[in-house]
Parts: structure tokens; sequence; C-alpha cells
């Protein structure tokens, strides 16, 4: 069980050897300040693929330097999108991660379905979050890729969440399908879901659904209800109906409720880190530790 991201941090620093991590039109500050945070404590390598002379002139603005700094010139956005998808292909790499590029020409050549680097049918957004009054770390998916999956992309979404989390060292992560009630109403596709999820006998997780929030966080309210699960007051993984529950759900988190986070896009052949410009520099650092640890 992992409490806090300090502690996925200390596995990273024990690793034997140093992940390599490769980014996509790495010519941005706040995309470089990032790697610089990661690398001053000599987490990762990385491999930075761009326009080059803006690199070198950014590392040099900002002081960076490093022997374990490789960079590779691309000329356009595409060029830099094939060469890093090219490099995990290559197994050069353990992570990727998106720089000063659109989302769509990045995703574009990660789901070629010639040259791109899909691991399952499904890409998903997972955040995992350091909240104050739980116990350990927990994740939400998915609420950044998929807007409103069906039974079976459901079932790639939690297949995905536990090769990372299995990765990570968890033998069998519990997760909680969620849903408004806890029983199957016809009228509430996401129930049924919830409940063939349940029965589908998904490898390497425990999976409880339908459950509602309450139910999956308090013990209490369980108890009253006669609802039991190994999951109640123990969940790793939340997964929700739709990418607005997950959204709300994430940022509700963080802004009310003060939660760290990082995430990660799961279901290719590496994690890939796809934050936005938004994104806070500790949740980006986080991403990447997130990112090397879990390939």
């Amino acid at each position: 069980m992992i409490k806090s991201f300090k502690e996925l941090e200390t596995m990273l620093m024990e690793k034997k050897e140093k992940p390599t991590l490769a980014v996509v039109c790495a010519h941005d500050e706040h995309t470089l300040e990032a790697i610089k945070d990661a690398m001053d404590k000599e987490l990762i390598k990385a491999v930075l693929v761009g326009k080059e002379e803006m690199i070198k002139e950014l590392l040099e603005k900002m002081n960076f330097v490093s022997e374990d700094i490789r960079i590779i010139d691309a000329k356009t956005d595409e060029e830099s999108a094939a060469i890093g998808v090219k490099l995990v292909r290559e197994e050069a790499v353990q992570a990727l991660m998106k720089g000063k590029i659109q989302t769509k020409d990045f995703l574009k050549a990660v789901v070629n379905s010639e040259t791109g680097i899909k691991n399952s049918e499904v890409l998903s957004h997972m955040a995992v979050h350091e909240l104050k009054n739980y116990h350990k770390l927990l994740a939400v998916t998915d609420g950044g890729m998929v807007t409103y999956p069906d039974f079976e992309q459901k079932k790639a979404i939690v297949k995905n969440a536990t090769n990372i989390y299995n990765n990570l060292g968890y033998e069998k992560p519990k997760v909680a399908v969620l849903a408004a009630v806890e029983v199957v109403n016809p009228k509430m596709q996401e129930t049924v879901d919830a409940h063939n999820l349940k029965l589908a006998n998904i490898p390497d997780c425990i999976v409880e659904g339908p459950i509602s929030y309450d139910l999956t966080f308090s013990k209490e309210s369980a108890e009253i209800k006669g609802y039991e699960s190994p999951v109640v007051g123990d969940a790793d993984i939340l997964v929700v109906p739709n990418i607005a529950t997950g959204n709300i759900l994430g940022k509700s988190l963080i802004y009310s409720a003060e939660a760290t986070m990082a995430g990660i896009v799961v279901g290719a052949k590496v994690p890939i880190i796809l934050t936005s410009r938004g994104s806070t520099s500790i949740e980006k650092y986080y991403s990447i530790v997130l990112a090397t640890l879990s390939h």
C-alpha cells in the first residue's frame, strides 16, 4: 500500500537504473522546468525531441546542465511526435511526455495503426490523488479521455488502471465502480455496467459495483445499509460512469479537499504524461514520477 507521492519518489530513487523519459516538442519552458525538477534529484534521464536550437537556448537560460540529457532535432511537430513514439517502440524510453504540441497531433502519432504504440483497445486517463483524510493514494479513472464509455470500454479502463497498480507492486488493487446507488437499476446503465464488471472476473484486481461514493468510503454507512465488501473503506481505484463525473470528482478533490494530483494516460506501451498548461509544477513533477515508475 502506497500512502503518498513521497513514497513513490523514494521507490523511484531506489531503482538501480534511472528510467528514461522522452519529451515530444520539448522546446517549452514549463515542460523543461518539470523535467529539471526530476533530474535535479537524479531520478530520470531524458530525451528531448524538438527544435534543437530553442531547446538549447531554454536549457542555458534555466542553467539546466546534465549528462543524462540527449537532444534529438525535429523540424516539425509531426516529426517530433513520430520520433517520440519510435523511441517507445524501440524500448529506448520508459515513458512519453507531451511538450509544446497540440494534444490531437500528439495522440495521432500514438494511435497510428501502423507506427503507433497502443497496447490496449482504449487509451484512458488515470488521476492519482494524495488526500489528507485518506490512508493511501487514490486513483480516479477516466476523467480525461473516454467521454461516455460503454461496457467493453469500461472493462478496458479497469484493466489499464489495474496494470499500472500491478506495476507499482499492488497484487490485487481494489476497484470501486461508482454509481448513484448500490443496486442494479435497468434505467441506470452505469449500475448495469458496474454489476457486469464485477462479474467479469477481470484478473489481478478486486472489482466492486455498483457502489455509491458514500459506501465506498464510509464503513459506518455500509454497515447501516448492510453492504459488505472488501472495497468499503479501502478502495484504490474509482471507476466513474463518464468523463464529466471523473472531471468534476477530480477537480472537487483538488480544489475542495486540497488533494495533490498526478495524471497519466494509460493503455499505450508506456505511460504517457499529458498535463495541461494550467497544471501546477508539483502536479507535473509527480506525474513524471508516477509515469516513469509505473512502466
